[in-house]
């Protein structure tokens, strides 16, 4: 059993975010010092079958910390001492805001999962910036989430980007547009082709790059060939899939499934890889593959689906640190059982 299994139960008894924010104060107070190596020689697993490259990023392996983590990014490097191949940071918004009303997070816990409500609560584009100008880096690749100011009006919403973008465009190895959050008011609508196309192209032309867009696996699959029809136009350089569901399957058995917000965690596991099978099917960039990813299994099933690479959240907040390190062992093994010489080779392999 391991520390974290121990802890557990304690650290559950607190309200999820109270969890979440005494959690980063640990990682923020392990940052930068020698505790922070020891992390790193614990958790990190180096094997060049795991190394892959996907928009113009080289990754130590494919395992990632999803958005709204570190939604003010600050401990990055933390981050990818718990063995991570990517961190991505954010949302991150023009203003400053601060979200929903509490609560606005919830445990599912017989489903493995969490609702969150959050609404982009984040210290804006200006301080996010800063810190990252004046904070040394990851030694894995570092993306950057950008989101809609809630005050925003939707036919302002490029600009809104635009500025978020220019604020933090010196220290992201990625930049991901985030349309698909169900907890911002309207944000979903920016999904549509019209809309997309305004900000994504605006972004383009500032010379945003490498440049993402994160979808919804609510969306119609109509919508999404819309959205990478967008992708393609574009020539922007991969796809996320997916964010969080409002949708409410009825195997759900946790209590808190009647919370609003968006559902992430094991319940949206199939559904996320299958999109990502949908998108990987229909376009030829890479796709990073989020939703209920806790295992090895789960993991190579969206990259056999053809994810480049994956993230998760829900599942270190269930799984504890050693997650990315429990998850890379497991890959290797199932490389080894395919024949399969490195990552790369099986991403798309179920195509």
């Amino acid at each position: 059993m391991s520390v974290y299994d121990l802890l557990k139960p304690a650290l559950f008894t607190l309200p999820p975010e109270t969890a979440h924010n005494a959690t980063h104060r640990l990682l923020r107070t392990a940052q930068d010092t020698p505790i922070e190596d020891a992390l790193r020689e614990r958790y990190t697993v180096s094997n060049p079958r795991l190394m892959t490259e996907a928009f113009d990023c080289t990754f130590p392996n494919p395992v990632g910390v999803a958005a709204g983590f570190d939604k003010n990014a600050e401990v990055p490097r933390a981050l990818g001492a718990l063995g991570f191949g990517h961190v991505e940071v954010g949302g991150v918004t023009a203003e400053r805001q601060p979200g929903n009303s509490r609560p606005r997070m919830f445990r599912l816990r017989e489903d493995r999962a969490l609702i969150n409500r959050m609404g982009f609560n984040n210290e804006g584009a200006d301080a996010v910036g800063d810190r990252l100008d004046r904070e040394p880096h990851p030694d894995v690749p570092l993306g950057i989430n950008i989101g809609k100011s809630k005050s925003t009006p939707l036919e302002e919403a490029a600009d809104d980007y635009l500025y978020t973008y220019e604020r933090v465009a010196n220290a992201g190895d990625y930049f991901v547009v985030n349309v698909s959050s169900p907890n911002t008011p309207g944000l979903r609508e920016l999904q549509n082709r019209e809309a997309l196309e305004e900000i994504l192209g605006t972004l383009a032309d500032a010379g945003a790059s490498p440049l993402l867009v994160k979808l919804s696996p609510d969306l119609p699959k109509p919508a999404v060939e819309d959205a990478l029809a967008v992708v393609d136009d574009l020539n922007l350089d991969g796809v996320v899939a997916t964010n969080t569901t409002t949708e409410r399957s009825s195997s759900l058995r946790s209590p808190e499934r009647v919370e609003r917000g968006g559902l992430s965690g094991k319940p949206i596991e199939s559904t996320a890889t299958d999109l990502v099978r949908f998108v990987a099917e229909r376009t030829d960039v890479p796709v990073v593959g989020v939703g209920g990813v806790s295992d090895a299994k789960g993991a190579y099933e969206k990259i056999r689906a053809g994810a480049s690479v994956v993230q998760l959240y829900t599942g270190l907040v269930y799984e504890g640190p050693s997650v990315a390190r429990e998850i890379n062992e497991g890959l290797i093994d199932l490389l080894e059982r395919d024949g399969f010489g490195s990552v790369e080779e099986a991403v798309g392999a179920d195509l």
